[in-house]
């Protein structure tokens, strides 16, 4: 699933393709990979310019302004697991699963959204509809200050992996960067919140801002259908500490990465750079 260094690429291609051009026409190809009615949809946004693009954690939301003054509408992105967004050459063959096309200034390109499991959305909405959306989450991972970040730890219970997940305590991380940060700080992902010291808190507010930084520099990590707005597949996972790699040798200390199911999620990490505390958080579902 896209995560907040995907949408990040995302958005910084955007800026740099689509920013400031006009939206001529739009296409619903699919009813369930948008909010409400296709007219409704398009009304929103045909005629009007793009003319910014914001980000919290893994929502996205492009603001478009209309040439006579109106208030601005926004249209909020969410890539789900499988959604794309891309810029074509508006002549270009369509590929399975694009449920929407949005025409650009110049007739010539067109943003398109393309998920084929369609578990992504896109809606058009107001800025207080915005505001809802974005303030049902937590801090951006990549924005939180150090003191923030120690804050929304203070007093929280369960495993440090549910916590760093949490989008309405921490908004962008998902399995990815959690497990990459979690062993970059060497902390296992059953280490329960509470107990995690302060130095090793601040350790790992360092360990999510440097794994998220490289991450975003280079343009993301793809598994199998995440690709930038140029249709490129993200240049991170090479670079992969653990995430995926059980059974592989850890590149710290060469001992085998192992894979345990934490609320029904994946956690990978590496059993002797990231030791298993006295006590631990209580691990639901079976244990891989």
């Amino acid at each position: 699933m896209p995560e907040l260094p995907e949408v990040e690429t995302v958005l910084r291609g955007l800026k740099a393709r689509a920013l400031g051009r006009r939206v001529l026409n739009v296409e619903v190809r699919h009813l369930g990979a948008i909010a409400g009615s296709a007219e409704d949809f398009a009304r929103h946004l045909e005629g009007r310019s793009i003319v910014a693009l914001e980000r919290k954690g893994k929502a996205l939301a492009i603001a478009l302004a209309a040439p006579d003054g109106q208030p601005s509408s926004y249209l909020l992105i969410r890539l789900g697991m499988t959604g794309q967004v891309t810029v074509h050459p508006t002549l270009a063959p369509l590929e399975p699963h694009t449920h929407v096309r949005i025409g650009l200034e110049g007739g010539k390109e067109e943003i398109r959204f393309r998920d084929p499991r369609r578990f992504g959305r896109l809606r058009c909405s107001t800025r207080e509809g915005l505001e809802e959306v974005f303030g049902k989450l937590g801090p951006d991972a990549q924005q939180i200050t150090q003191e923030e970040f120690l804050q929304a730890m203070r007093g929280r219970r369960g495993a440090i992996k549910n916590w760093l997940m949490n989008q309405a305590l921490l908004s962008g991380l998902g399995n990815i960067y959690a497990d990459e940060a979690l062993f970059v700080a060497r902390i296992h992902p059953l280490a329960q919140v509470a107990r995690i010291s302060v130095a090793r808190a601040r350790a790992l507010y360092r360990a999510v801002k440097q794994v998220l930084t490289r991450a975003v520099e280079l343009q993301g990590t793809s598994f199998r259908d995440y690709i930038d707005i140029e249709g490129r597949p993200g240049g991170y996972w090479p670079r992969l500490r653990v995430y995926q790699r059980t059974g592989a040798a850890c590149r710290r200390c060469q001992t085998r990465i192992r894979r345990i199911v934490i609320a029904g999620r994946s956690s990978h990490f590496c059993p002797r750079c990231q030791p298993r505390p006295r006590q631990v958080a209580h691990m639901r579902g079976p244990r891989k």
